[in-house]
C-alpha cells in the first residue's frame, strides 16, 4: 500500500503547514501586535482569509479531496501575492486610511514605509506574515501537485516511487 504511505507523509507535512498558515492569518488581524481601534482600517486581503481558508481549512480537507487542497493553496498564494504587491492599508499624512503604495514600489524603497503613520510597523508586519503565507502555500502547492503527479504516474505505469524520506515498507 505505497499510496497510503505517501499519503500519510504528505498529510503529515500539510497539517503543520495548515496550522502555521492559519496562525499567520490570525496575527495579521493585530498589526504591530496591537488590536486595531477600527477593523475597517485593516487591509482587505486580511479579510479574504487566505491563510485560514485557503492554506488552513481547505488544506486540511486535502486528506479527503486532493483537488480542494490545491485550490485552497492556490487561493492563499494569490491573496499573498496581491497583498505583498499592494502593500498595507494605513493612516497616511492627511489623516485618511488608504493604500499609499503602488505596484510594490515600497519593496525597493524602504524610505516609503514612513508614509504609514499608524499602525506602527505595519509594513514589516504585513510583509512578514504575507510572505510566510506565500511560502507555506507554495510548499503546499508543490506537495499536492507532486502527489497528484505520483498518483497519475502510478495509475499509468503501476510502479510506486515514493520519495525516500516517505518510503516505508514497500508491498509491491
Amino acid at each position: 500500500m505505497c499510496h497510503m504511505t505517501c499519503a500519510r507523509c504528505v498529510g503529515g507535512t500539510l497539517i503543520p503547514l495548515a496550522i502555521s498558515a492559519t496562525l499567520t492569518n490570525i496575527l495579521l488581524f493585530f498589526p504591530g501586535a496591537k488590536k486595531m481601534d477600527n477593523n475597517i482600517n485593516l487591509s482587505e486581503e486580511v479579510w479574504y482569509f487566505g491563510g485560514i481558508l485557503g492554506s488552513g481549512v481547505l488544506m486540511l480537507n486535502t486528506m479527503m479531496f486532493l483537488g480542494t487542497g490545491i485550490v485552497g493553496a492556490l487561493y492563499a498564494f494569490a491573496i499573498s501575492v496581491v497583498a505583498i504587491i499592494r502593500g498595507p492599508k494605513c493612516l497616511v499624512g492627511n489623516n485618511t486610511w488608504e493604500y499609499p503604495f503602488h505596484n510594490g514600489n515600497y519593496l525597493k524603497d524602504t524610505g516609503l514605509w514612513n508614509n504609514c503613520k499608524e499602525p506602527i510597523h505595519i509594513v514589516p508586519w504585513n510583509l512578514s506574515f504575507f510572505s510566510i503565507q506565500l511560502i507555506i502555500s507554495g510548499i503546499q502547492i508543490s506537495l499536492c501537485g507532486s502527489y497528484v503527479t505520483k498518483i497519475c504516474c502510478g495509475v499509468s505505469c503501476k510502479k510506486c516511487q515514493c520519495p525516500k524520506i516517505c518510503r516505508g515498507k514497500r508491498t509491491d
